[in-house]
């Protein structure tokens, strides 16, 4: 398993410990985050979602950095054994996966940022000509498990662009079919613009919840797919690609092919 966020808590230059280990310790997290430290509760949260979702807990995990990390902070008497950060407490702590056919990706975060997203093989039932073609994760697959990881996030033009760059890599034309993803999502985007009222914005999981079938055409997702798609992300947000996003789940799409060698 890949686990592309995690950084080790022994990295973090806390040997002789005078400050809590944070959150921007650990992961690759920004904003607020970045600067809380981990905290007992906050491990046990994450024990739980790993336990409940997954089976049990991921040896070398998230879950596991935690807990190392909060453990840390205990002993040196920074946080309590009770203590729970304020962020994840709010926010909340969630484990989620997504199924495609022999694979699994399983995306974890805190606060609504992802700190671990990894991809993990499933048994499939299949003869033995198609069981490499299945196994690959479609462009399309990869929508879908954009939708269920920062689903509530409002639809920007980053994400738009983002979108469109996957539909057109997926069908290999550059019309943009109406009322197709690219279409759906460019009208979502410009709709939020004007709109006031957050609660009343149009989210990822509106546009790509069922993607696959939303595309005229499919196909397993390459690493040039994935520089094609980060690249109109880069374009349209300066502040950097959106953790668990569009350009992320396709290049952990692609990753997983190239481990696959579709």
């Amino acid at each position: 398993m890949s686990q592309e966020q995690q950084k080790r808590p022994q990295e973090s230059g806390h040997t002789h410990q005078q400050d809590p280990i944070k959150y921007g310790d650990v992961f690759n997290v920004s904003g607020e985050l970045a600067h809380k430290p981990v905290k007992p509760e906050d491990a046990a949260m994450m024990q739980s979602a790993e336990t409940r979702v997954l089976g049990k807990t991921q040896p070398g995990g998230v879950a596991a950095a935690m807990q190392s990390a909060a453990t840390l902070n205990e002993q040196a008497g920074l946080v309590g054994h009770r203590d729970v950060n304020e962020v994840a407490g709010d926010r909340g702590v969630t484990v989620t996966e997504t199924q495609v056919p022999g694979r699994r990706i399983v995306t974890e975060s805190v606060g609504g940022q992802v700190v671990g997203q990894y991809v993990e093989a499933t048994p499939v039932q299949s003869s033995r000509a198609s069981a490499v073609r299945e196994s690959a994760i479609t462009i399309g697959e990869a929508l879908e498990a954009t939708a269920q990881t920062v689903g509530s996030k409002p639809v920007e033009q980053s994400d738009a662009a983002a979108i469109q760059a996957a539909e057109v890599r997926a069908t290999g034309s550059n019309v943009i079919q109406p009322g197709g993803l690219a279409a759906m999502a460019q009208s979502a985007a410009s709709f939020n613009a004007e709109c006031q009222n957050p609660q009343d914005k149009i989210k990822l999981a509106d546009v790509l919840t069922g993607a696959t079938a939303k595309l005229p055409a499919d196909k397993a997702a390459t690493a040039q797919d994935a520089e094609g798609v980060a690249s109109a992300e880069a374009r349209n947000n300066p502040g950097g690609a959106t953790p668990g996003g569009v350009a992320a789940s396709v290049a952990a799409a692609a990753r997983l092919n190239q481990n696959v060698n579709v």
